[in-house]
């Protein structure tokens, strides 16, 4: 088919929809909600008290004593040198539940927070934690008369600098939090037992709610309980999970469509965001399923019996998307798909390509023929692990674990149960709207999983994970919003955490990192039980006018990313995004060693927007749009033009990527230019392979598709520029 030259997202005339409320009675409870133990008011136990440090600037002009005195004018500050200490006496043994650090722009990379009864023997009360400019909150559960930070390394060449240092005390009466309970009033649970008339009004009614409310606070998943169902369409808008409880996806068989078209916008998918579908067997009425998505819309766990067609209705853009684990035994069929990422499944076969169509451990897959075709095929997947899900288990809820695998291809559970663990829900704190950030952090310390329900989280301190193996799930898109600038979720340096599901909206104060796994100068070896990151996606902007430094800081060795969205908006609410209304560096920094990387969607970042600074890096599949919107170069950066989308730093001696395009629409100014798409250190550890840079319609060049190597990107046919192999 002849695909028409394609037009990027913001060229698009969008609307919003109504942000009313809607009512939809539960189908099916999972249980009544066990009440959560009354809470107690954490008390200050450091204000006043006697404060000494290791060292004080300037003899003294900014004593130890500042730090503790409810006074944020006033401030402690170190010598410049490494490393260094504040400490406060609180006068007796006392329980700390928490410390609360307001630091100065010169704050502390990595400290500890310590106890200790004597005032000169010493236990760490915190593992290795990455500091951050502005009020960071860290969980301590201790009994001791003194309190310390202990700083090891400073994030700036002068020296630790403390506007307030606060020890609470209490915060609970009772610590055992409940485990298990209802997933809430907006996970709307069928039944193969209620007629098909019923089950389609009710998903009609969240569809209509749904299909333009692209920066609504509406939150659903719809649920099918094990059976056979006949004669539904469900369409999939904003924010909407469709999801089966079988063990595996045969158990739930829908004869008919689970649809995404893009009729709300003119035919246009370029914005079909945020929506999934999982654990389902679909026996589509046409012969094909359709799911024209772009960003953020995973495609899991899916047995079609037909083919998936991947366009909307007339064939407009669409600029997605990500399949895994799934099995269609017909034609995957791309259409206008701008690009696509296709890993661990089986199709028939695929049907047409744009610009980058990348399989990797996918059975069926045609050869790689990049550029003509633009596929890209990888055999096996060198390590990965699937995304846990929600199930049913002996008529009981539970979160399924899937197994590490190793070289793997094809679905995990064509030739039966796909291997792994069942987690009953029991073993999870199940999180509502409204839990405090304190109140999930003491599940968390208890020992429970966490699993969301879908909806917004305000949180006004981390939410640390701290113990190995702990699953964090989030349904329905649950969205997690940091407020006066904390990092809103931390990842101790442990195994096997595995985080899924996950929504990071950035808040009106800016925060140094939406999402950290590991601290900084992490350096245990994970291979064999990695932390793994799966469908967590990042926006800065577009809802709110929000700020963000970074979105996602991985420091912890072999951590998998298996499909993120990491987005700075280019459109939106009104107010709520341009150049300085919505400000974000940089989408995706990796700091530790052998991380692996499927599906990388990164876009409009203002400087590097994908930073590689740890050893042994794959990637496999990026798109990434360059920021929209720099008023000039002059603006954009001193010293060169713009910044590339993704840089290899220039230490790194061992990292490999295929299949990464980067884009310019600079429609601001057109006159704008990028100097490269791509940045590596050119030595023969260091590879890329199908690479490609992209102007969308003349709106600017990107000169050099990688370092100086591949021609200008410009004018008005949008035909990419392509690297095969690049040294």
């Amino acid at each position: 088919m002849t695909v028409p030259a394609v037009i990027p997202r913001s060229r698009r005339r969008w609307r919003l929809g109504a942000a009313g409320g809607l009512v939809v009675a539960v189908v099916a409870a999972f249980g009544a909600l066990t009440p959560v133990s009354a809470r107690a008011a954490e008390t200050l136990l450091s204000q006043g008290r006697p404060a000494t440090a290791s060292t004080s600037e300037n003899d003294g002009v900014y004593p130890a004593s500042a730090a503790v005195d409810g006074n944020t004018g006033t401030r402690w500050s170190s010598a410049f040198a490494d490393p260094q200490w504040l400490q406060v006496d609180l006068g007796t043994s006392s329980a700390i539940s928490r410390v609360e650090l307001n630091w100065e722009a010169a704050y502390a990379k990595t400290f500890r927070i310590q106890t200790s009864d004597n005032g000169s023997t010493w236990a760490d009360a915190s593992p290795a934690t990455a500091g951050q400019a502005g009020t960071q909150s860290v969980n301590v559960t201790a009994t001791a008369r003194y309190v310390r930070m202990y700083g090891t390394e400073r994030a700036t060449g002068y020296g630790y600098s403390l506007w307030e240092f606060k020890v609470y005390g209490g915060g609970t009466t009772d610590p055992d939090l409940p485990g298990g309970g209802s997933l809430g009033a907006n996970v709307i649970v069928f039944d193969p037992s209620m007629s098909s008339a019923s089950i389609q009004s009710q998903a009609d009614t969240i569809f209509r709610q749904q299909e333009s409310n692209q920066f609504g606070l509406q939150r659903y998943v719809l649920a099918f309980k094990p059976g056979t169902y006949n004669g539904l369409n469900i369409q999939v808008g904003f924010y909407t999970s469709v999801l089966g409880l079988g063990q595996n996806p045969q158990d739930t068989r829908i004869n008919g469509d689970i649809t995404v078209d893009a009729g709300w916008f003119q035919g246009n998918a370029t914005q079909n965001f945020w929506r999934s579908v999982e654990n389902l067997s679909v026996y589509p009425v046409s012969g094909a399923n359709r799911w024209a998505v772009s960003q953020a819309a995973p495609f899991r766990r899916m047995d079609i019996h037909g083919d998936l067609n991947l366009a909307p209705n007339g064939y407009g853009w669409a600029s997605g998307g990500y399949i895994a684990d799934s099995r269609i035994s017909g034609s995957e069929q791309q259409y206008s798909q701008q690009q696509w990422f296709t890993r661990n499944s089986q199709i028939g076969s695929s049907l047409n390509a744009v610009w980058n169509q990348t399989f990797v451990g996918v059975q069926g897959a045609p050869a790689s023929s990049f550029p003509n075709p633009p596929y890209t095929t990888i055999g096996t997947a060198p390590v990965i692990r699937e995304k846990p899900y929600l199930y049913q288990a002996g008529g009981q809820y539970a979160v399924f674990v899937p197994n590490l695998q190793q070289n793997a291809a094809g679905a995990t559970w064509v030739n039966g149960n796909t291997p792994g663990t069942g987690i009953p829900l029991s073993q999870f704190f199940v999180a509502k709207p409204g839990d405090s950030a304190a109140t999930i952090n003491a599940a968390l310390a208890q020992g429970l999983h966490l699993l969301f329900q879908p909806g917004i989280y305000h949180v006004d301190r981390t939410i640390n994970v701290t113990r190995a193996n702990t699953v964090v799930l989030g349904l329905g898109y649950a969205t997690i919003i940091p407020d006066n600038g904390v990092t809103p979720m931390q990842v101790a340096d442990v195994d096997g955490v595995k985080l899924a599901g996950l929504l990071f909206d950035a808040g009106t104060t800016n925060s140094a990192n939406l999402l950290v796994v590991g601290p900084n100068g992490s350096s245990a070896n994970h291979a064999a039980n990695p932390t793994t990151v799966q469908d967590v996606f990042f926006r800065i902007g577009g809802s709110i006018a929000g700020k963000a430094t970074n979105s996602l800081l991985v420091n912890s060795n072999n951590t998998i990313i298996d499909h993120i969205w990491a987005w700075r908006a280019d459109h939106g609410n009104a107010g709520t995004y341009g150049w300085t209304v919505n400000p974000a560096d940089t989408g995706l920094i990796v700091n530790g060693q052998n991380v692996t990387a499927y599906g990388l969607f990164v876009e409009h970042y203002q400087k590097y927007e994908v930073i590689w600074n740890g050893n042994g890096g794959r990637t496999y599949f990026l798109q990434n749009e360059q920021p929209y919107d720099p008023p000039s170069n002059a603006a954009w950066r001193s010293g060169a033009n713009g910044y590339a989308a993704y840089k290899v730093a220039d230490g790194v001696t061992s990292h490999e990527a295929w299949a990464m395009g980067s884009y310019c629409y600079f429609n601001v100014n057109p006159q704008v230019h990028s100097d490269r798409g791509f940045e590596v250190p050119v030595n023969s550890g260091v590879r890329l392979h199908n690479i490609f840079t992209v102007s969308l319609g003349g709106n600017g060049v990107i000169d050099h598709v990688v370092n100086n190597t591949g021609g200008p990107a410009q004018g008005t046919a949008t035909v990419p520029v392509n690297v095969v192999n690049f040294p």
